[in-house]
């Protein structure tokens, strides 16, 4: 059965937003890296950088996937941004750990004794537990749509 044009216009839109997000992040990722030294916890900026690039090489990847899932406007739209909000979410909750030498509460490894203020390891864990809400959320939309994975699409 063929679906309508429209509907597969809809999935490329919401990829090349992944695709386009994906490149920011990844280049944001590059540019953490250059700084790593300089943050408050340098360990944990290095985390940074790390889990920019494999979020931003994952959009890509997904980006590009997308076009071929099998899924309806609303749930392609809404499973695309949440993972663009769960790698940014995730990512910019380590970036603050790094500047604001905090993080202790939800990444002991990365960020060893640093402890910031209970405002700011809040923040942290709210970013880190919501994107990890979203990103399996996201990962349980991905599996649908390759049930009836679309080998036509561009």
């Amino acid at each position: 059965m063929k679906e309508p044009l429209e509907l597969r216009g809809a999935r490329a839109r919401d990829g090349h937003r992944l695709l386009r997000i994906g490149m920011v992040l990844f280049l944001f990722a590059l540019l953490v890296g250059l700084a790593v030294p300089r943050f408050a916890v340098p360990r944990l900026g290095l985390s940074t950088h790390l889990l920019g690039l494999m979020q931003g090489t994952f959009l890509l990847a997904a980006g590009s996937l997308w076009p071929k899932l099998t899924l309806t406007r609303a749930v392609s739209r809404a499973g695309s941004y949440l993972a663009a909000y769960g790698c940014i979410a995730a990512w910019t909750a380590n970036l603050l750990g790094a500047l604001w030498g905090a993080g202790n509460s939800m990444l002991p490894i990365a960020a060893g004794q640093a402890r910031g203020s209970v405002v700011q390891e809040r923040i942290i864990a709210a970013g880190l537990v919501t994107a990890a809400v979203s990103l399996i959320a996201m990962a349980m939309i991905m599996l649908w749509g390759v049930r009836g994975l679309n080998p036509d699409a561009d």
